[in-house]
């Protein structure tokens, strides 16, 4: 239950974690990770920018500079999530146990 004082955590009913599947651990998305300050997550195909960028704010307390997305064959969507200079994405990356 949410009291007065706190913040819903939900965006209209919508748990962080009901947009975001899973990190994508490739060598590429490795690379961007260090190189670009960018994370690579699938997420839910019926999720727009918007609630990706506020899915990774609130499930990771991260800023977000720019979301892009693309849907794959396989009918997956992949987002591509560039992060501010202030939030660097190994504290993520450690929280999510890929490095």
């Amino acid at each position: 239950m949410v009291t007065k004082d706190e913040k819903p955590k939900t965006m209209n009913g919508v748990e962080p974690f009901s947009i975001i599947k899973y990190p994508l651990s490739t060598e590429k998305a490795v690379r961007q990770m260090e190189a670009e300050n960018k994370l690579i997550f699938i997420v839910n195909r019926d999720a727009n920018k918007k609630q990706i960028a506020w899915a990774v704010r609130k499930a990771f307390n991260a800023k977000v500079q720019a979301v892009n997305t693309v849907i794959m064959r396989d009918g997956k969507k992949k987002a591509y999530i560039k992060l501010s200079q202030e939030t660097p994405v190994s504290e993520i990356t450690t929280q999510l146990g890929l490095v």
